[in-house]
């Protein structure tokens, strides 16, 4: 029995106002599934940005963030 036969099976069974309610619940995942925006690219993120980052801009940078780490453990 296919996942689909078993849930109508079991709404046959529910009374004419519980399968109104599970048309709606079924009517409202349909909608949240349809909603879903996709996720915008990174390049669209950073887009009309002026970053002019350099080698050594990220080095500094490094450099700042490493720089008090303890180099023995």
């Amino acid at each position: 029995m296919t996942t689909e036969e078993m849930i109508l099976d079991k709404c046959r069974a529910l009374s004419p106002d519980k399968k109104e309610e599970v048309l709606h619940f079924v009517e409202s995942i349909g909608q949240k599934a349809s909603r879903k925006k996709p996720y915008p690219s990174l390049r669209g993120l950073w887009k009309g940005h002026a970053a002019d980052i350099t080698e050594e801009d990220i080095a500094q940078a490094r450099r700042e963030m490493w720089g008090n780490f303890p180099r023995e453990i």
